[in-house]
């Protein structure tokens, strides 16, 4: 923010391309026609001071004289400078000093003058190679045959990032694996398949591997190790790409099987995470998206997964608590309640249909372990259909209502799938709006012909939701909200709908007052310390069973709020990406 009214700095700041060596001059040139003016004077006065500091025109000085010399290209005059000054030190030291001679000696013994003289000496001798430390005097006999690589690393708290293992046929230590982003990893001198022979000049062969490691994540600072490397050292850096949605909760601490309970990866069900390498077969190397952590840690891979869950299911070892985290929940009634609203007396009548990402055991039987579920990133483009909203809300939660005040809040934006009955039409009413009226008889048809979602009866009459109303909606470009029993997403999700999972679940604390006035609120109705027992039941029973396939849980405390929550989360999934299952992004 320089005034206009500078010529003559401009003019000589534009030679200075051509000459170089003018840099102090001009520096000093510019300072002097700094003057301040009313608008930017703050800005001019900065400058000032900036360009006044002695450093600045020092550091114009050094780079003037580099320039000349460049342009002469010196030649060191001597290749042992540092030697030259160590003697001339030495010399000064053994007799009386005049005052000039005490200043040399002062720039001579100054640590700085001794670094640039070394430097003058490497380039003198050109010899840029790195110096390694030397090998222990006192090394093993049984080491003078074998390649021994001292590698020297520094770690702080985090840990070394490698594993190691213990040769059965040779009693060797092994490194096992080297963790991405560790330590060891970001050497890049330690490699799979190392023998480690010595830690800080201490013996290890003989220590088991648990002792090994322990010794590993207490020290600090330099760590210094004696290492025999590997036959073939492949490069096998690559860094996959391969993102995985957890449908269990994992804790190394309690898995017995952990190859190092430190080198594990603890997550929740729901978290997102990045696979780096699959190279073993039983552990994989991953992160959790989000985490500031660099370094990869373990995870079990999904064959090992599954087959140690198969095993204990086998023989009956399966805790009954876990079964329903590790293993998908099936077709079925939940008893009424669950569903809330009219949807309290449906009863679902499609048959089951797979989605193809979803595991399932070798021997074909109802189990499905639920271990991970390959995702990526998505976002609708622009012109393509907007993706379905599905709540499942559990008693209480009065999920019909919720869609309704969203909907109504933004017309434009949202739409609503009609629904069919049977019922007569009352005269407020109007076809294609509130219901599509139809008698029995052709909507049984459809039933046959797989047309509704779901269905059930209610006083008589047949009510249901059909697949093609929900199509009308996204056709029309806006994004259709649903609210199901759970057993539908069985159908709803796949490619075509690609649904957004809000499960809503009313706010029930364990005080008794509390939990009554805030339960009252949301139902309207007076109610038990039974009925909010069963409301507590239902939302739990309804997360252990279908929350793998949930994307967001909305805690309903009241419907306004609530309301302005929903329309929130739908905002963001509007416009920005979402983790969804890789299979619906793959062309069929």
């Amino acid at each position: 923010m320089i005034p206009s009214s500078m010529p003559a700095a401009s003019a000589n700041t534009g030679g200075v391309a051509c000459h170089p060596f003018r840099l102090h001059e001009t520096l000093a040139l510019l300072t002097s026609q700094l003057h301040p003016d009313a608008n930017h004077k703050e800005d001019l006065v900065f400058l000032k001071e900036v360009f006044s500091e002695k450093s600045i025109g020092y550091l114009m000085k050094i780079h003037e004289k580099l320039k000349q010399h460049a342009k002469q290209s010196p030649t060191p005059v001597l290749r042992s400078a540092s030697c030259l000054a160590e003697d001339l030190t030495e010399e000064l030291q053994n007799g009386l000093l005049e005052e000039d001679e005490k200043e040399l000696l002062l720039l001579l013994s100054a640590p700085h003058l001794k670094a640039v003289l070394s430097a003058h000496d490497t380039v003198a001798r050109k010899n840029f190679d790195p110096v390694l430390p030397p090998l222990p005097e006192d090394a093993d006999d049984e080491l003078e045959e074998e390649s021994v690589k001292i590698v020297r690393l520094v770690k702080n708290k985090e840990p070394l990032g490698a594993t190691i293992r213990r040769d059965e046929a040779t009693g060797a230590v092994i490194v096992a694996r080297i963790m991405r982003g560790g330590a060891a990893d970001r050497s890049g001198l330690v490699h799979v398949g190392d023998e480690l022979r010595e830690v800080n000049g201490n013996l290890i062969t003989h220590k088991r591997p648990d002792e090994i490691s322990h010794i590993l994540s207490q020290s600090q600072g330099s760590i210094t190790l004696k290492i025999i490397p590997a036959v073939t050292e492949e490069d096998k850096t690559r860094e996959s790409r391969v993102y995985l949605r957890a449908l269990f909760d994992y804790v190394p601490f309690e898995d017995r099987a952990a190859p190092c309970h430190e080198a594990g990866l603890p997550f929740k069900r729901g978290d997102i995470l990045q696979v780096v390498s699959q190279e073993d077969a039983t552990w994989w190397q991953a992160k959790r998206v989000g985490d500031c952590n660099l370094r990869a840690a373990l995870i079990p891979s999904t064959h090992f997964q599954e087959r140690r869950l198969r095993y204990r299911l086998k023989t009956g070892s399966f805790p009954s608590a876990a079964s329903s985290s590790h293993v998908a929940a099936h077709d079925g009634d939940l008893g009424g309640k669950d569903g809330g609203d009219l949807h309290r007396s449906f009863r679902l009548k499609r048959e089951r249909q797979r989605s193809p990402s979803e595991p399932r055991t070798p021997d074909g039987n109802r189990a499905e372990f639920l271990i991970y579920e390959e995702v990526a990133l998505y976002l609708p483009r622009p012109g393509e259909r907007p993706r379905l909203i599905v709540l499942l809300g559990s008693l209480g939660s009065r999920t019909a209502e919720l869609k309704q005040k969203v909907i109504a809040d933004n017309p434009r934006l949202y739409g609503l799938a009609v629904p069919h009955t049977t019922r007569p039409r009352k005269i407020h009413e109007r076809e294609g709006v509130e219901y599509h009226f139809i008698t029995k008889a052709a909507f049984e048809a459809d039933i046959q012909a797989g047309k509704f979602l779901e269905y059930g009866e209610y006083k008589e009459n047949l009510y249901g939701t059909s697949l093609e109303s929900i199509h009308r909606i996204l056709l029309e470009n806006k994004i259709c909200l649903v609210d199901v029993q759970p057993e539908a997403l069985q159908v709803l999700r796949t490619s075509a709908f690609k649904p957004y999972v809000v499960f809503v679940r009313p706010s029930v604390f364990d005080s008794e007052s509390k939990s009554l006035s805030s339960c009252s609120s949301l139902v309207s109705v007076a109610v038990t310390e039974r009925d909010i027992q069963d409301m507590r039941r239902s939302a739990e029973r309804m997360e252990q069973r279908y929350g793998h396939w949930l994307d967001y849980v909305l805690v309903k405390e009241e419907p306004l709020g609530a309301a302005a929550e929903l329309h929130a989360v739908l905002e963001r999934v509007r416009l920005e990406p979402q983790w969804v299952p890789v299979s619906w992004l793959r062309p069929s």
